[in-house]
């Protein structure tokens, strides 16, 4: 917990410090991983349950679409919410229809879902289709700083949500979902409705962060939002950083984007080469995470 203050607490005062001549590239560096981080929370949510998704790229790409659609209309903050109700109403649908479904069953089934998301976005003509939409600027660019302060906002609200869940019932309820669904229903867990509450409250995070990308990025393409690189990003972080924590998907996302954007500067392409034996190297003498070399009992109580 101390941990994620004090990322938290540097987020805040990052624009304050002397950045130089790189200050525009390291805070839009930082904005974009402030929400893969807070994506991959979202994510680390629902596979408390012990559910793969694949969908949270879909979810990220609804609350960024309906964030861009209703903001002209309504302004920035009013629709943030309506991205991410949009997302955690999505998420209602696909979850019963598919949270009965376990293991790779429901991984195809989210990962389905996605493709359905994102050839409808292509097809409709209000979101633009392959052509894109055009997304106008947090509080309509009055506030330079605003996407960024935005940004740190969503991440500290997922941050928020796990270290709460962390300490209530759904938490309980969750961990014994995962462990055995068989022998939590004998114990009284609800175990469909632990993991809807769960899928919800994890699409919506992912929704709100969409909704924050789209007004940074300041266009959408179905191909950018809906893309299964996003999917997959949610689910390697969390691994990389440490699952069922907080401090790992946080301080993963944190250092797979830096790292990712760190080896793009210096070797161009080849990056994904460097990328990809450091993600498996960590995962082989990590298998815990980053997080299990600096909160042991952290991951043990998970």
């Amino acid at each position: 917990m101390i941990l994620v203050g004090l990322l938290l607490l540097v987020a805040l005062v990052l624009p304050g410090l002397p950045l130089g001549e790189w200050r525009a590239f390291l805070l839009d560096t930082a904005q974009f991983a402030f929400l893969i981080s807070a994506l991959a929370l979202a994510w680390d949510l629902l596979a408390r349950t012990g559910q793969l998704s694949l969908a949270h790229g879909a979810f990220f790409g609804l609350g960024a679409y309906a964030a861009a659609l209703a903001a002209p209309a309504l302004g920035t903050l009013p629709a943030l919410l309506v991205g991410g109700v949009v997302a955690g109403a999505s998420s209602l649908f696909l979850g019963l229809a598919t949270l009965r479904l376990h293991g790779m069953y429901f991984a195809i089934a989210t990962l389905a879902f996605s493709e359905v998301m994102r050839t409808l976005v292509l097809k409709a003509a209000f979101t633009g289709g392959a052509i894109g939409l055009p997304v106008q600027p947090a509080f309509g660019g009055a506030f330079p700083l605003g996407g960024y302060y935005l940004a740190v906002l969503v991440l500290a609200l997922a941050a928020g949500v796990s270290l709460r869940l962390g300490r209530s019932r759904l938490h309980y309820a969750m961990a014994a979902t995962r462990q055995g669904e068989a022998v939590a229903r004998v114990l009284g867990v609800p175990v469909v409705r632990v993991k809807l509450q769960a899928f919800m409250i994890s699409a919506f995070l992912a929704g709100l962060a969409g909704g924050v990308y789209a007004m940074k990025t300041l266009f959408l393409s179905p191909y950018d939002a809906f893309g299964l690189g996003r999917a997959v990003e949610a689910l390697v972080i969390p691994i990389f950083g440490g699952l069922y924590t907080t401090t790992g998907p946080l301080l993963g996302g944190l250092i797979i984007v830096g790292l990712e954007t760190w080896l793009r500067l210096r070797i161009g392409e080849g990056y994904l080469v460097v990328y990809g034996v450091i993600l498996v190297l960590t995962i082989l003498f990590l298998p815990k995470g980053l997080v299990s070399l600096f909160r042991r009992k952290e991951v043990r109580r998970a």
